[in-house]
């Protein structure tokens, strides 16, 4: 990369991040407040250090207590919070958003940017800590779960938004088969969660309309620079840069205020695949979820409230 080509990428981070400290909720007064999950490598470290630098309290997620510890000396001060949990657990998620509630402070956003990629090239199917296929556990169920528990908090915080960070790359899928116990491939288990992911953002969205917390799914990139695609073998096509322009303005930027249900690709409204838009997958799909996470959603202030907007008094 040439000298202008790096000062012209770092003029561009310069003026996000100042957005980012004008930005997001200038309905609301006082200082802001983010989780981020994901946030020791690639793109939701990178999202994690510009809030800080424009002035939000960040909470930062990861599965690794020496890299958050990097995180937090990099950070320098207390605005920057470490959260340690195993996202392929649904227990340690529950914990996640108890802990996160039991800060007793505001949280106007939610970034559920964590995942699992396509793995190292002929990897064999995994299971979650729960016995879910790993992908789905994680890409999928775990930021579903994580956005119901703290629904409550982000309400209370209004207004909040939610943003899951999401990929283009999806595949269909039978809502009966979503263990993919048979021709595992995992290129196509990553795209199958993030087809679920999707469908779930346009349910949400619906439910949290009325809270004053708009949710939205984004494409950040193509195959950006991080270990996530490296460890899959694939050539990066993007950086990690090109992907913090596409979610900080999702995040900060008061023109998005009211903008909800909406799949983006890169920085423009884009489209997901067709049957994330179909009223019988979500159902289908929505009611698998709800048996999936029924046991972790027990005794929250969400469990009455279903992805799709409706409620159940199970």
């Amino acid at each position: 990369m040439t000298a202008s080509r790096q000062e012209q990428r770092a003029q561009q981070q310069e003026q996000q991040e100042q957005r980012a400290g004008s930005g997001a909720g200038e309905r609301a007064a006082g200082p802001r407040t983010a989780l981020v999950t994901g946030a020791t490598s690639g793109l939701g470290r990178a999202l994690a250090l510009a809030l800080h630098r424009s002035g939000w309290t960040v909470l930062a997620h990861g599965r690794d207590r020496g890299r958050l510890a990097r995180l937090a000396a990099e950070a320098g001060d207390s605005r920057l919070v470490t959260l340690t949990a195993d996202l392929a657990s649904l227990a340690e998620v529950r914990s996640l958003a108890e802990r996160t509630a039991a800060r007793g402070g505001p949280l106007h956003v939610l970034v559920n940017n964590a995942a699992v990629g396509f793995g190292p090239p002929g990897a064999g199917r995994e299971t979650s800590a729960d016995g879910h296929e790993l992908r789905m556990a994680v890409n999928y169920l775990a930021p579903t779960l994580l956005a119901r528990l703290l629904l409550p908090l982000l309400a209370a915080s209004a207004p909040a938004r939610v943003v899951a960070v999401g990929s283009v790359g999806q595949v269909p899928f039978a809502v009966g088969d979503l263990a993919f116990a048979h021709g595992y491939r995992g290129v196509e288990a990553y795209r199958r969660s993030k087809l679920a992911l999707a469908a779930g953002t346009f349910d949400l969205a619906e439910a949290a309309r009325p809270l004053g917390v708009t949710v939205n799914c984004v494409h950040p990139a193509g195959f950006m620079d991080t270990p996530m695609v490296r460890e899959s073998g694939v050539a990066p096509l993007s950086t990690v840069a090109d992907g913090l322009r596409a979610v900080l303005p999702l995040v900060t930027d008061p023109a998005f205020a009211d903008t909800t249900g909406t799949f983006f690709r890169g920085t423009e409204p884009g489209r997901a695949l067709d049957l994330a838009y179909d009223p019988r997958f979500r159902r289908d799909l929505a009611a698998a979820t709800d048996r999936a996470l029924r046991a972790h959603m027990c005794g929250s202030e969400a469990s009455d409230t279903r992805t799709d907007g409706s409620t159940t008094d199970e």
